[in-house]
């Protein structure tokens, strides 16, 4: 479930075909979920306390996360460029190719 490379860890919650779900479709408890297989089991109660689903992670900002969970500088930093902005791309190229092919 966890790819460590270069001292980064991806965590994965791979559906059957290979991708990773749509974040826009998770409850508060998937958030949190993907964020203690990430590695950051400390940080992801921040999430659960303030009950982040997918919807609001996707909507989340850089400032959003290093301000607004009350997480310490250096995982916040983590958590968006390696996590948030990542599942933000992977959304937005998901809802580019439903709009593309008409679905």
């Amino acid at each position: 479930m966890e790819n460590k490379t270069n001292g980064s860890v991806e965590a994965k919650v791979v559906a059957e075909n290979g991708q990773l779900p749509d974040p826009a479709d998770w409850a508060f408890t998937d958030v949190v979920n993907y964020f203690k297989a990430a590695g950051f089991d400390e940080q992801a109660t921040a999430f659960q306390d303030q009950e982040i689903d997918g919807k609001s992670l996707l909507l989340m900002t850089r400032n959003d996360v290093l301000t607004g969970l009350s997480i310490k500088l250096g995982p916040a930093l983590k958590i968006y460029e390696y996590h948030v902005k990542p599942l933000q791309t992977q959304h937005l190229k998901m809802v580019s190719v439903y709009e593309t092919k008409g679905l």
